[in-house]
């Protein structure tokens, strides 16, 4: 699921921390897709290649690509790719043309989606899929917080240009429509999230996504306070339930193009 925004790498870890969750929009995008022509499969922005053994499924030859070395590597040792491509996802290129390019929450880093989708639908084989999901968060709590509080303590320390953000659902379906038949949803997972000894499970959710732009730009003291007050906040929006348990709703935009 990745493609590095400016700072540090991507961590594993801390990504890998919500995998289960992480994971089943990537399968719930995989089955909305028929059958598919002969060519590649690409995953991209495969990050740590959780939904590579699903895509494996396809008996195709499967292609990872990341911007990450860190995710690309533990991609690669899963075993379920015939090849890995460390590569600014901006710059990809297929070599030849795909049956399908799978984009599971890695587009929405990507800028200029105006021209970035359908460039990427032309690249596919007649009769190939381009399937999207990205997180369509940016105005909830969650992800809204971490913004309006750094631009209080820090203003004009962060860069929005460095943030994740998706189009109108019906920009998409207006710039792929003539491309071939479109199919566009989007899916609200109301995810139950343990209790976290570090912090709001919230708060542990998004700062390894959403939140890294954000800290990254930030000194390791001006962080420990963003997080501080972010942790006092968060808990008003998303309160803990019995044991601790946050229920956290979260929104995904998909689309699928068959050109």
């Amino acid at each position: 699921m990745t493609s590095a925004p400016e700072g540090a790498d991507w961590d594993p870890g801390t990504y890998h921390r919500f995998r289960g969750l992480r994971l089943r929009p990537a399968l719930d995008l995989l089955r909305a897709i028929g059958p598919l022509p002969e060519g590649n499969v690409i995953d991209l922005g495969c990050g740590t290649g959780a939904v590579g053994p699903a895509l494996g499924q396809l008996r195709r030859r499967l292609v990872g690509v990341d911007a990450s070395p860190a995710m690309l590597d533990h991609a690669e040792r899963s075993g379920s790719y015939t090849t890995v491509e460390q590569m600014d996802l901006a710059e990809w290129r297929a070599e030849t043309p795909p049956a399908m390019i799978f984009a599971n929450a890695a587009l929405h880093w990507l800028k200029d989606h105006a021209t970035l989708m359908p460039r990427l639908a032309k690249m596919l084989t007649q009769g190939g899929v381009l399937a999207v999901q990205c997180p369509n968060q940016n105005r909830a709590p969650s992800h809204r917080l971490w913004l309006q509080i750094a631009d209080e303590l820090f203003p004009g320390r962060v860069d929005r240009a460095n943030l994740p953000a998706v189009l109108l659902p019906a920009e998409y379906h207006r710039l792929l429509a003539p491309l071939g038949a479109v199919t566009l949803w989007e899916t609200e997972y109301y995810q139950e999230l343990a209790p976290d000894a570090e912090g709001h499970p919230v708060r542990r959710f998004t700062e390894g996504t959403f939140a890294r732009p954000i800290l990254s730009a930030l000194s390791a003291d001006e962080r420990a306070r963003l997080i501080r007050e972010y942790e006092q906040v968060i808990g008003k929006a998303y309160p803990e339930g019995p044991g601790g348990t946050v229920l956290f709703p979260f929104r995904r935009l998909f689309f699928t193009l068959k050109v």
